[in-house]
């Protein structure tokens, strides 16, 4: 009968055999030293990135000049038009994208920074995102593409934005220190780094998501491969895609403090000085300033999507 039990209840019957043999194991291992010889994994990595450091140079010495010129000529901008004018720009663009409240609770956020006498910094900051945004959306969207369309090619892109989005973002510093040493540059690549993710994905499921009837159609009345892309699959999967740069927009202000540790300045510089001098009060009005900028941006952006 002990038989016949055990047989009817198998899974138990390896449950129970599987802790025994655990236990036995430990107890027979447990004044056994069990060392293993270190990966050497650490030293490749340095490998590989000394190797890009002398032999990628010119490479990565044109894409320091160019990320730095959008930089200076966007701050430049944003530090030449005077803050009453920007507030009213912002103001009018939440009236015409949602609704007249919201301009006018948008301005009023917008206030609140000079007020504190943080436009500068927050300018900077805005700055920084701005230019991460611009290079995203510049890479983003043809890479999403791609991926719609070649079902190789996404399975590849696949785990590495699912690592780019899974490793800590404090991490990317490192890479771009190395490469692209310290200051606004790397920091700028870091958070395009890693903002980045969103917005492909979604770039890719909205071209994905077009009917398949609208596409026949289109073909059956001529359009060529990339008339089909322009005219139908991007307007139709426009929302998708505008909902993934949202998505980005965010992320890239949730750099802006990370960032500020190899020199991004603005706003994430002022949280890091009141926190090292532990002036509570100085840091909460940075970290104030850098929420109404990520709520301005996500109801701007929010309302983009929404039109489309």
């Amino acid at each position: 009968m002990q038989i016949a039990f055990w047989r009817r209840h198998t899974r138990l019957s390896i449950f129970l055999m599987v802790i025994v043999a655990t236990v036995g194991t430990s107890i027979v291992l447990q004044g056994v030293e069990l060392d293993t010889p270190r990966a050497p994994l650490g030293k490749g990595v340095e490998a590989i990135m000394d190797w890009a450091i002398v032999t990628l140079s010119p490479a990565l010495e044109a894409i320091k000049l160019v990320l730095s010129r959008i930089f200076t000529a966007i701050e430049w901008l944003f530090l030449t038009i005077p803050w009453p004018v920007w507030i009213m720009l912002i103001g009018l663009l939440g009236w015409l994208l949602v609704s007249v409240l919201t301009g006018l609770l948008i301005a009023g956020s917008i206030f609140i920074i000079q007020l504190l006498d943080l436009w500068n910094e927050a300018m900077s900051t805005l700055a920084l995102v701005s230019t991460a945004m611009l290079v995203t959306v510049i890479i983003a969207i043809p890479v999403g593409i791609i991926a719609a369309k070649n079902e190789r090619f996404n399975v590849i892109l696949r785990p590495i934005l699912d690592a780019m989005q899974t490793i800590p973002a404090l991490v990317y510093l490192i890479p771009a220190i190395m490469l692209l040493g310290v200051g606004k540059v790397p920091a700028i690549a870091a958070t395009l780094i890693f903002s980045i993710p969103p917005a492909i994905r979604l770039t890719s499921l909205g071209i994905r998501q077009v009917p398949v009837e609208v596409k026949e159609a289109a073909l059956a009345f001529g359009s060529t491969r990339w008339q089909l892309l322009i005219e139908a699959e991007i307007p139709l999967a426009l929302r998708t895609i505008m909902a993934g740069i949202n998505q980005s927009t965010m992320m890239a202000v949730s750099m802006v403090v990370i960032a500020a540790f190899i020199g991004a300045g603005g706003l994430g510089y002022s949280v890091l000085f009141a926190l090292d001098r532990v002036r509570v009060g100085a840091g909460f009005e940075a970290g104030l300033a850098i929420l109404i900028i990520a709520i301005v941006l996500d109801r701007l952006t929010q309302a983009l999507a929404k039109t489309k």
